[in-house]
């Protein structure tokens, strides 16, 4: 019973993508002139699409998105309905009711990269599109090659376009710490970005996305409002607040077709009762 039950898990892991593909061109025509998909349901009402990028650059790895690839992509969103939002914003909408667009989505960039300001800044000012970057404050301070200098994301977060958060001190794996050195970790990155930047930090990008619900109480405990994870799947009022899924994007052999199977097949196999692990 036990190997006919993981076959059948097996057969469907291999037809749930390719359903989606099938699919796709479908639900594309069904939305009509690039509408986006609806932002809410009734069992959980909004959603929130995270997006998550580390490098937009042109080195041949899954982590970086080429620049057109990039753009395409922004493009896509402003052209068809989507808007951008921050997270505080997202933080109000599921915690006081705060207003939200129609189809929001956060883009969000992990471990600040200096391509992150050469290459994806102006494509995200050239679309009037939001984004945050979650910073490893360590490899700013050195300016070591590479990384963000403080004065790139003193200009990002001046410019509004930029929300700049926090991504720890060194990005070592916080469930290899001890107590002691997670709080490191967590208030000196925090106190570190709010001095140089004169701003507020709110929120966290957990490293390598490792967490449990201990570390999670002691994010709390540092004065953060959220953290965001590395599990897929989309945000809405049934997510815990220090746990925030997101949907990566990574350089695939066709990366535009990949960008739009994740940001349109998630909520809709969510929605039918689907949700990724």
């Amino acid at each position: 019973m036990r190997q006919f039950a993981e076959r059948i898990v097996g057969r469907w892991r291999l037809i749930l993508p390719l359903l989606g593909l099938l699919l796709l061109p479908f639900i594309i025509l069904r939305q009509g002139s690039g509408r986006a998909a609806g932002t809410a349901d009734s069992v959980s009402g909004p959603k929130i699409i995270v997006l998550n990028y580390h490098k937009v650059d042109n080195v041949n790895s899954s982590l970086s998105v080429p620049p057109s690839e990039f753009e395409r992509q922004m493009a896509f969103l402003a052209q068809n309905g989507y808007h951008t939002i921050t997270p505080h914003e997202l933080y109000m909408a599921f915690t006081d009711n705060g207003p939200l667009p129609n189809n929001p989505v956060l883009i969000t960039f992990d471990d600040g990269y200096d391509d992150n300001y050469t290459n994806a800044f102006p494509i995200l000012k050239k679309y009037g599109l939001q984004a945050t970057i979650f910073v490893i404050t360590s490899l700013m301070d050195q300016n070591y090659p590479g990384y963000l200098t403080w004065g790139h994301a003193a200009e990002m977060e001046a410019s509004g376009i930029v929300t700049i958060e926090s991504h720890t001190v060194s990005h070592g794996s916080l469930t290899d710490l001890t107590d002691e050195q997670i709080r490191h970790e967590l208030t000196d990155a925090k106190h570190e970005i709010e001095q140089r930047l004169g701003k507020e930090v709110e929120f966290l990008a957990y490293p390598t996305g490792a967490y449990n619900l201990h570390i999670a109480s002691l994010v709390k405990e540092a004065g953060y409002k959220g953290a965001f994870t590395v599990r897929n799947g989309n945000m809405d009022s049934a997510t815990n607040l220090y746990a925030i899924e997101r949907v990566p994007i990574f350089q695939t052999s066709d990366t535009f077709a990949s960008f739009l199977e994740r940001l349109k097949f998630l909520p809709l196999f969510e929605r039918i009762g689907w949700k990724k692990n």
